[in-house]
């Protein structure tokens, strides 16, 4: 497993009973993780000292309880890049923080190219992969189906002072753009999926990761350029295991490119206990 463990801004303070308490800044929030099975005494005393917990009804969805007055959003920092937080109903924050191993991947792989790099970014959220990728100096074309966090990952380039990268950002519905962007003869060097377990688009289409996940890669092949750098592609189903995304990888894309694909996990670390909280998995095609 990989930790996320270059944070400054963002820490996993404890874990136990399905929930996480996290520092976001100096913001003390507790959040579910249904990963947390564990139902170990809370070893840290900050439990009692969350500025905001999220509930989760037995109707689907939840809320939050706030025990004091938080601003509506704030600004966390990793390395070069800085994150508008704000929490959402859905319990999320608007940053995924063990997202940042893969960050530091990608940046690395795209400084050591030595060649202009082009990335398309899938699922692309709220920026952090590609903020990370532009910020290392290649050219990314960013997708997502809401245009309202389409909105907030510009919000977040400009936070980071990369608004003048050369970003093109786009809301749509990702196999559908990728389609249009072969029929266009567009070409990417890397290409990053974040897709979510279950989805819809902006047009209704229903996204389910187990269905889908095969027939998008094997699409994406299509707008590779012939001398792809990396493909990566994240989950965060637990029935779908790291090994099944390396697979398809390893099919679609090792018979016409070659290179190496690995996989694994990807956790955040638990300053009260030293242990490590999985939060999804990613495997990766790249050029060697």
């Amino acid at each position: 497993m990989r930790p996320a463990d270059s944070w400054k801004d963002y820490e996993l303070i404890d874990a136990t009973g399905g929930n996480r308490l996290e520092r976001w800044g100096s913001t003390l929030l507790v959040r579910p993780d249904p990963q947390v099975v564990w139902k170990s005494e809370p070893t840290s005393q900050l439990w009692a000292k969350a500025d905001a917990v999220y509930h989760r009804s037995n109707q689907g969805g939840g809320q939050w309880e706030y025990r004091r007055r938080l601003p509506e959003k704030w600004k966390i920092h990793w390395e070069e890049l800085t994150m508008v937080v704000s929490p959402t109903g859905f319990k999320h924050t608007g940053v995924f923080p063990e997202q940042a191993v893969n960050w530091a991947w990608y940046k690395k792989k795209i400084a050591a190219a030595g060649r202009p790099i082009k990335v398309l970014n899938l699922f692309g959220y709220t920026g952090g992969a590609t903020l990370a990728c532009a910020a290392a100096g290649a050219q990314v074309c960013h997708v997502d189906a809401s245009k309202g966090i389409v909105a907030w990952a510009r919000e977040n380039a400009q936070a980071s002072h990369l608004e003048a990268k050369p970003v093109r950002w786009i809301v749509d519905d990702c196999a559908k753009f990728v389609a249009r962007e072969i029929r266009r003869g567009q070409k990417y060097d890397g290409i990053i999926m974040d897709p979510p377990s279950y989805g819809r688009g902006p047009g209704g289409e229903v996204w389910k990761l187990e269905d889908n996940i095969y027939d998008l890669i094997a699409l994406c092949a299509g707008v590779l350029s012939e001398q792809p750098l990396f493909v990566a592609v994240n989950s965060y189903t637990t029935g779908l295991s790291p090994a099944v995304m390396e697979y398809i990888l390893k099919t679609t894309l090792g018979p016409v490119y070659g290179g190496v694909t690995h996989c694994d996990e990807i956790g955040l670390p638990v300053s009260a206990t030293g242990g490590v909280v999985p939060c999804g998995a990613t495997a990766i095609w790249e050029e060697v």
